[in-house]
């Protein structure tokens, strides 16, 4: 059993808790949201009180373990260990710590959840995350990693014919219009230095192809920093537009008619200040060779919602085959050229999306790209056609949720990674979302992905 970390100790001097402690009292910061992502890929959480945000740092909050067995609908599912009965503690990581510039008087810090003794727990999706790391570490690579989300802006609206609120676009303008950055304009530069602030470096910006869609990208980071700072870039494009009377959604296919929302997961490998993909084209063909290996199952992780299958089909630029080649866009894995002649090679994973949960999806995609370096593996041709026109010749990834966690549950590999708690907590939940959404119409579906993710 691993010691209780002492870094949220507040009688010992730690910078970070330091920090903490003075800016929630000169800013005026009343709440400190303790948030984590759950198995449904919802980002959830605690808030503690500025009064006792001192203690807090040290324990946590108590939380039921019932909360990892939750499915996107709020319907609790019957997983073993994860009932009524039992208690974790929502622990912040203090180096995390930021005002939330959306909601005036809160700050937010990304958090563990740990057993009441201050051990890891195993159905902790940060701590999978955390290990897949120190796994690659071991080995004696960094992983250096950015989502370049999508989103659908506009104002959610009342059905006049009494049915599910709908989500109405922002404008209809075409795909990076001057027209689409005119229109969106005050809500993008309030969310830039939102992002900003809380330490997220905004790198591009436009108006995407679908009718309110936009794409803004922040630069990449280390693996866990990354996946926070989507976890933060999710709340707070949300929370801008709530601000403004309107709302925004990361789903998948918020609209069924319309273009998809992708969290397109850009990679590279690196020991110490050197970029392995560069430098070592072997190296990057096993890595490769081990995402297409495990891509089917890896699916189930990195789509991980009913609606995001509606996305991840040919012809979209989604990546619906499990090919790789050089700036193919149809290729579920686009090995990515380099801006200018200092820029760095990196991969792009197209089948990603926002209804993920990024510790799951990123903490897998490394235990895949792990193993094909180590067994060596091909990933066979570079493909440099869209692979739909080739009717036979490449596999298709799975075309649904529960196609892709049959693949999960038949992949040793990732089953052995998330561990029994954590793997049969994740099977039970996106089973249940399968399940709801198949009894269901496509109304139902789509409100309830606009509304969550």
């Amino acid at each position: 059993m691993r010691d209780r970390p002492s870094a949220t100790k507040i009688n010992q001097p730690d910078p970070h808790v330091r920090r903490i402690l003075e800016r929630a009292e000169l800013e005026g910061i009343e709440l400190i949201r303790f948030l984590y992502a759950d198995h449904g890929g919802v980002i959830r959480g605690k808030a503690a009180s500025r009064s006792r945000l001192a203690e807090r740092l040290d324990t946590g909050i108590g939380h039921t373990v019932a909360m990892m067995a939750m499915n996107m609908l709020d319907q609790l599912q019957e997983v073993e260990h994860l009932g009524p009965v039992g208690e974790v503690r929502i622990v912040p990581d203090p180096s995390t710590f930021v005002p939330l510039p959306h909601a005036p008087g809160a700050a937010a810090m990304l958090s563990d959840l740990r057993n009441p003794d201050g051990s890891p727990w195993d159905a902790c999706a940060r701590t999978f995350l955390k290990d897949a790391i120190g796994t690659l570490a071991d080995e004696g690579y960094t992983l250096l990693a950015a989502f370049e989300p999508e989103f659908t802006l506009g104002r959610r609206l009342p059905d006049p014919a009494g049915g599910f609120d709908r989500l109405v676009p922002l404008d209809d303008t075409l795909c990076y219009a001057g027209t689409g950055f005119d229109t969106a304009h005050d809500y993008t530069i309030k969310l830039i230095r939102a992002l900003e602030t809380q330490g997220l470096r905004v790198e591009h910006y436009h108006p995407e192809l679908g009718p309110g869609q936009q794409e803004l990208s922040v630069r990449h980071a280390p693996a866990l920093r990354a996946a926070d700072n989507h976890v933060l870039y999710r709340e707070t494009v949300r929370g801008i537009a709530m601000r403004m009377s309107m709302w925004a959604s990361l789903a998948p296919k918020p609209l069924a008619d319309q273009a998809g929302n992708g969290a397109h997961l850009h990679l590279s490998l690196w020991n110490d200040t050197q970029n392995l993909f560069a430098e070592d084209d072997e190296l990057r063909e096993c890595f490769i060779g081990g995402l297409i290996a495990h891509l089917p199952a890896l699916t189930a992780l990195t789509c991980g919602s009913v609606n995001s299958f509606r996305r991840l089909a040919p012809r979209t630029w989604a990546g619906a085959y499990a090919v790789h080649g050089p700036d193919n866009r149809e290729a579920a894995i686009r090995i990515c050229s380099p801006l200018g002649e200092s820029g760095e090679p990196n991969l792009e994973l197209k089948p990603s999306d926002s209804s993920a949960n990024p510790y799951l999806s990123l903490g897998a995609v490394i235990h895949a790209g792990l193993d094909g370096i180590r067994r060596k593996l091909d990933p066979g041709e570079a493909v440099d056609v869209d692979p739909d026109t080739r009717p036979g010749r490449y596999r298709r990834l799975p075309a649904s949720l529960d196609e892709a966690l049959d693949a999960l549950e038949a992949d040793e590999l990732l089953m052995e990674a998330l561990g029994p708690l954590r793997r049969s907590a994740y099977l039970a939940v996106k089973r249940s979302e399968a399940a709801a959404f198949a009894a269901q119409d496509a109304s139902y579906e789509l409100f309830h992905h606009m509304r969550v993710f």
